[in-house]
């Protein structure tokens, strides 16, 4: 089940995956787990360094299907309470985690260097209602199927049955 919704400045995406709470917030805290569900359908996530801690920042490599073109982000947690709340900051960087401008990264005029992503889980005995909000993104973007897409890998990776760690 999913609906989205974009608006001029942030996509904002309901799920309920079919999964325990602490599992879903292991799907965006630990860098194995991420690797393995993140980015658009055929993408990979060959880099995924992750302190989540209030303070602590992201580095994530996001790789094309033949592997011809690879997008670095870096981003900051600004809120962790775990089970519960995730928002880190996304901006476009380069492999050492330096931000660069979203026009270096072949955006579009007027991309926000920085946006926000919001992650907000809620437990439903058993099952966990994940509603994600990435602020700042142009509504005309893509953003928000690439979204889809990777939500749609975690519901298949979390089907194939990866453990708590």
């Amino acid at each position: 089940m999913s609906d989205s919704t974009i608006s001029e400045d942030a996509v904002v995406i309901e799920r309920v995956f079919e999964a325990p709470i602490d599992l879903i917030w292991q799907m965006w805290t630990n860098p194995e787990h991420f690797k393995n569900w993140y980015g658009p359908t055929g993408f990979t996530v060959p880099v995924a360094e992750m302190d989540v801690r209030v303070g602590g920042k992201q580095l994530v490599c996001m790789a094309s299907p033949d592997g011809s073109m690879k997008m670095w982000t870096t981003g900051e947690y600004t809120e962790v309470v775990p089970n519960e709340r995730l928002v880190y900051t996304d901006s476009p960087a380069d492999e050492n985690g330096n931000v660069v401008s979203p026009s270096a990264m072949g955006m579009p005029d007027g991309y926000p260097t920085t946006t926000e992503v919001t992650v907000q889980l809620e437990d439903l005995g058993g099952r966990t209602k994940m509603v994600m909000t990435h602020a700042g993104v142009p509504a005309d973007s893509g953003a928000g199927g690439g979204w889809e897409q990777a939500f749609a890998k975690m519901a298949s990776y979390i089907e194939s049955g990866p453990k708590d760690s």
